[in-house]
């Protein structure tokens, strides 16, 4: 076995995770390569054009499988498929369904992809895993600290909230210290000319042509007729319209309203059990706090209370700052100035400095 361990890395074919596997391999780990398969591409519905994103197509298994090949590591396939759809798509219709905003990709890789990286990485005898996200761990006395990137414009820590402490203690995460610049320019110096010039995809894997609404209404047959119909409701009740279903829109949506107020108007609440959408102007977004459940703690073992942070609310979320206190099973974060989009169903990611300290799910 290698000096520095042995490795498991996953491989989607692109060139984040192909980079890292190539780094590692040259710095001397024993390094395995793994593509997880979680949904069926070729019976999906959207086009994705060939080589064009990392996790679209049969193409990218080739190029990860090659990759291997290139320079003498093994590399299998592992077909999470049922575990994927059983948890994931059916969480991401749900929570349509309930009036609220998903995020799918903090699900999977929480419950689906480090699950399954460990249990395969025990079964080959692998001290370590090891992804293409754009983020740094680091051990700090008896806990392991996820903080962000160097790149903070590639940063993924918000995405990576809900790893415990068993997968930070065994993850390696090679693009830390990189700029995406860096990374393109080492796959290119490694022959890999076509991969470094690669598009990135920004869309759910399940959902290739970015289109929720189709996706929720051809995984519900009859939803659509079933919502259609409902009140556009100003804040005090008043009706000024209908609309097409509430799962259908999300907290903060302003195009796509089909209705006309000679102002800007926006989507600030969504009540399922009345098929209601409430609109507001932009100020009425706006909130001073948020509750947060379902915790996953990083950087402590508890919040200390009043602990200064900055909370994320969005993936492209600069962070605000605020004041953190424990209520419960839930954390309360109280802003410095108010916020504007808060939408249920989301992730709240709460950082001191460049550290994630803990993550959840906004109430």
């Amino acid at each position: 076995m290698s000096k520095r361990g042995k490795v498991l890395v996953a491989m989607s074919g692109g060139i984040d995770s192909t980079v890292s596997a190539l780094m590692l391999h040259e710095q001397g780990y024993e390094v395995i390569g793994i593509t997880m398969k979680t949904w069926d591409y070729a019976t999906s519905v959207g086009k994705c054009g060939k080589k064009e994103t990392g996790c679209c197509n049969l193409d990218s298994f080739n190029d990860a499988r090659q990759a291997a090949v290139d320079h003498g590591f093994p590399h299998y396939v592992l077909d999470i498929r049922d575990e994927f759809g059983s948890f994931v798509i059916n969480n991401f219709v749900d929570e349509y369904l309930a009036g609220r905003t998903p995020n799918p990709c903090v699900l999977c890789n929480t419950h689906i992809k480090w699950a399954a990286l460990l249990k395969r990485a025990d079964a080959l005898d692998c001290e370590f895993i090891a992804t293409g996200h754009y983020v740094k761990v680091r051990q700090e006395q008896d806990r392991f600290v996820l903080s962000k990137a160097r790149d903070l414009t590639k940063d993924q820590s918000y995405v990576l909230w809900g790893l415990n402490q068993e997968c930070l203690s065994r993850s390696i995460y090679p693009l830390g210290d990189l700029l995406k610049t860096e990374v393109r320019q080492y796959a290119a110096d490694k022959g890999y000319l076509e991969l470094s010039k690669k598009n990135e995809s920004y869309e759910i894997c399940f959902v290739p042509d970015n289109d929720y609404r189709g996706f929720l209404k051809r995984h519900n047959p009859g939803l659509e007729a079933a919502v259609e119909g409902g009140d556009y409701v100003l804040a005090d009740g008043t009706k000024v319209g209908k609309h097409r279903g509430y799962p259908f829109y999300t907290i903060g949506q302003r195009k796509g309203l089909d209705i006309a107020f000679g102002k800007p108007m926006f989507v600030t609440k969504i009540v399922p059990e009345t098929n209601t959408v409430v609109l507001g102007e932009a100020h009425e977004l706006q909130a001073a706090n948020l509750w947060v459940a379902g915790l996953n703690m990083q950087k402590y073992a508890s919040i200390p209370d009043g602990l200064e942070t900055v909370t994320k609310i969005r993936y492209r979320d600069p962070g605000c700052e605020g004041l953190a206190f424990n209520e419960g099973d839930r954390v309360r974060v109280e802003f410095t100035h108010a916020v504007s989009g808060i939408a249920p169903g989301q992730s709240a990611v709460l950082y001191e400095g460049d550290d994630v300290v803990a993550g959840g799910i906004i109430q």
